[in-house]
């Protein structure tokens, strides 16, 4: 594939599943897209009603409680847009209709993984149109009660630096920090799936929530052991869920960021806000075309690895996080 350029599905790929809110079926189908269309949510039309169709940016979000979701003035779109929207940007998809004929996005078992494997059955093509990406000018951070977000300039891409804190024997403090690119995405985040309690299934099931979650789909935790048989995928699991969804949300922005995301507490909430008050600062960012990129960032190595702070940050000060179905 030519470097620097936009880039689309070769094929349409097909995903069938639940959604673990709303327990609905759903079919999704990811097609091709052409070069400046970006990522496009469809939902088809329902009992003679037209398809809707929005585009996915930070403009679209309509809620942000226990899940991402996309709409317009009508109402909501699709719900738990994040996993899919994650498996688009960590394999540096950048034009793509994604087309659902229910009110959320499957869930599959949890994680990105699937829509990986099935983006890379349909296969990855380059467009002629140059890669756009918005490159982060100064710190932009949010304040959220205990909670605390923020972009920063890097120069070196996109990088996640993720902390979190349970008051858990099992999860307690995790801290998850990449250089994302297609590999890092593919080995170290996609599978990482999400998280619920048990204690707090009840109260879910009543505010309307998680009314398809189960084994083969969430990590559920008791007071002293994962109930899933198979175990974990990796040890601080918990925290690689926490950047999955963050580089999910972020892709909100429309472009690829250059910049470093360094979360405490995070959550969709306030992974939305800080790209909000990104967005909205327009000294904060600007955008690039890859030909500007190319000459200084082929003389710095990548930095990768599951550990670690950008620039030589000291790690974020991290207080007890809530339970909270991620």
């Amino acid at each position: 594939m030519k470097a620097g350029k936009q880039t689309t599905l070769r094929a349409q790929a097909v995903v069938h599943g639940i959604g673990v809110h709303s327990g609905a079926a759903a079919s999704l189908t990811l097609k091709p897209a052409a070069a400046d269309s970006g990522i496009v949510f469809v939902r088809t039309g329902r009992d003679g009603e037209a398809d809707r169709r929005v585009r996915a940016d930070v403009r679209a979000v309509t809620a942000t409680e226990f899940a991402t979701v996309l709409g317009d003035a009508m109402g909501p779109l699709c719900s738990t847009a994040e996993h899919v929207l994650a498996a688009l940007a960590g394999l540096g998809i950048d034009n793509a209709v994604v087309e659902i004929d229910g009110p959320e996005v499957p869930i599959m078992d949890g994680s990105a993984a699937p829509f990986v494997a099935a983006i890379e059955t349909a296969g990855i093509v380059a467009l002629a149109s140059s890669k756009r990406y918005i490159k982060v000018l100064k710190p932009i951070g949010v304040t959220q009660g205990d909670a605390f977000g923020e972009l920063r300039p890097y120069g070196r891409g996109f990088r996640l630096e993720v902390e979190i804190d349970f008051d858990h024997p099992l999860i307690g403090h995790q801290t998850t920090a990449l250089d994302v690119d297609a590999d890092s995405f593919r080995n170290e985040l996609s599978r990482a799936r999400t998280f619920g309690f048990l204690r707090d299934v009840n109260a879910l099931w009543d505010a309307g929530y998680a009314r398809g979650s189960s084994l083969d789909n969430t990590l559920v935790v008791s007071e002293d052991r994962v109930l899933n048989p198979q175990g974990l995928r990796f040890p601080d699991e918990f925290a690689r869920h926490k950047a999955l969804d963050a580089l999910g949300d972020l892709a909100l922005a429309g472009a690829p960021l250059i910049g470093v995301y360094r979360s405490r507490r995070g959550g969709h909430r306030l992974n939305h806000a800080v790209l909000s008050a990104l967005m909205a600062d327009s000294s904060a960012w600007t955008m690039v075309d890859a030909a500007e990129l190319a000459a200084p960032m082929a003389h710095q190595a990548p930095r990768r690895g599951i550990r670690g702070h950008a620039d030589g940050a000291t790690p974020l000060a991290v207080p007890a996080f809530g339970p909270e179905m991620s």
